[in-house]
């Protein structure tokens, strides 16, 4: 039993040390995420579409 207790005794001293981000930091991290993943998906949508469009001609 006291591997138990001093296995969450462990678990929460490793949780305290945690640094959480703030919440300004967290929606200017998942901002710049969505910009990111937008530009790529845009980005990766004209490329196909333009090998489609050069393989149609072909």
């Amino acid at each position: 039993m006291s591997k138990i207790s001093d296995y969450f005794k462990g678990v929460k001293k490793e949780i305290s040390r945690i640094r959480w981000t703030s919440k300004k930091e967290l929606v200017k991290y998942s901002l710049s995420t969505i910009v990111f993943m937008t530009f790529f998906g845009v980005f990766f949508y004209v490329i196909d579409l333009l090998v489609a469009i050069l393989r149609s001609s072909l």
